[in-house]
């Protein structure tokens, strides 16, 4: 827990980016951290080394889990996945989060099959609200410079 806390709050610090007024002129991650409601998620994209990935020129449509969707994981879950050892099952996660391009709420229909980054398959159901393989999007559509990001409340896992 202390591990997760420090990699969090490093995470956080080291990612912090000067506001601007409009909200699309930072990165994927500038944005993601002045939301405050990502921390676990940036600090396993510093675990799996995929930062500068998600402040590349992109365009990247990203799935993103709050921090409560990590804290209903299994217990013990997150940490074992930031270990160095278990890197490479971080890093397959984290991409099967993101789908190349950008993807607005607008382009999704119902039964409609997204490749992720990773190679796997995300299902988007459209019907009652929208969903990622069963995951509800709670907040679409957060412009950033290189992308677009989905709030999601449940962490992807490939099969």
């Amino acid at each position: 827990m202390i591990r997760r806390t420090f990699l969090a709050l490093s995470a956080t610090a080291a990612f912090a980016a000067p506001a601007f007024a409009d909200g699309h002129s930072n990165d994927i991650v500038a944005v993601a951290t002045e939301a405050g409601s990502f921390t676990t998620l940036l600090a396993a994209a510093e675990a799996a080394g995929l930062v500068e990935t998600l402040q590349g020129e992109g365009p990247l449509t990203v799935f993103a889990p709050t921090d409560d969707a990590f804290a209903a994981l299994p217990e013990g879950t997150v940490d074992d996945l930031l270990l160095e050892e278990n890197r490479d099952q971080l890093v397959d996660i984290l991409t099967y989060h993101v789908v190349s391009g950008r993807v607005m709420s607008s382009d999704l229909s119902d039964g409609m099959e997204a490749t992720a980054v990773n190679e796997g398959t995300l299902t988007i159901g459209t019907e009652g609200g929208v969903t990622i393989n069963g995951a509800n999007v709670v907040t679409p559509d957060i412009e950033a410079s290189n992308g677009v990001i989905h709030v999601i409340d449940a962490v992807l896992l490939p099969e």
